[in-house]
Order: structure tokens, then C-alpha cells, then sequence
């Protein structure tokens, strides 16, 4: 697994934003954009969590493993994706 670039407060891009049109962003600007809250421990299993919540749509919280977080794009369900990993830290540009 690689090391966790992110940080609270850090903004994350999945990789379906690079797939989105142009049009879909232009009316949903933040799609697929998401802010980082941090990591936290399962209670039960003591796996790492990312922590994160979404830039659209409705506020909330979302948790997934780190390592699935962290994971590089699956180049067999989605071969036309540009971006390497799953999430990668967002810049405005």
C-alpha cells in the first residue's frame, strides 16, 4: 500500500471526475470532489478507516479502508481511466 498523502482538511478527487463531461460539471462543479476528515480505527477489528465527506450532494460522512482508499484505479472495470489511484489530492487549477 503506498504511505497516505492526505490530510485533514485536504481536498480528494476520485477518478470518475476525469471520466464526467463537461457539461455534468459545469452543473455540478464539486462532483466527485471530497474533503478529508482524517483517519480513525475500527472499534471491532482495529483496521484503518479513511474518513471523508463529499463536496456535493448531501453532507455526510462516509468511512472506507485505507487501503481501499489508497488503491490504484481497477484498469479492468474502468480502462479508460486517466487517473492512477482510486483518490488523488485535488489542486485548483
Amino acid at each position: 500500500m503506498r504511505e497516505n498523502p492526505f490530510r485533514p482538511g485536504d481536498r480528494a478527487v476520485h477518478f470518475k471526475r476525469l471520466l464526467a463531461d463537461a457539461e455534468t460539471l459545469a452543473a455540478q462543479p464539486t462532483l466527485y470532489l471530497y474533503e478529508i476528515i482524517g483517519e480513525a480505527e475500527h472499534t471491532e477489528t482495529g483496521e484503518t478507516l479513511m474518513v471523508y465527506r463529499p463536496l456535493y450532494g448531501e453532507p455526510k460522512l462516509y468511512a472506507r479502508p485505507l487501503e481501499m482508499f489508497l488503491s490504484e484505479t481497477d484498469r479492468e472495470k474502468y480502462p479508460e481511466a486517466e487517473q492512477k489511484y482510486r483518490f488523488e489530492k485535488y489542486e485548483d487549477k
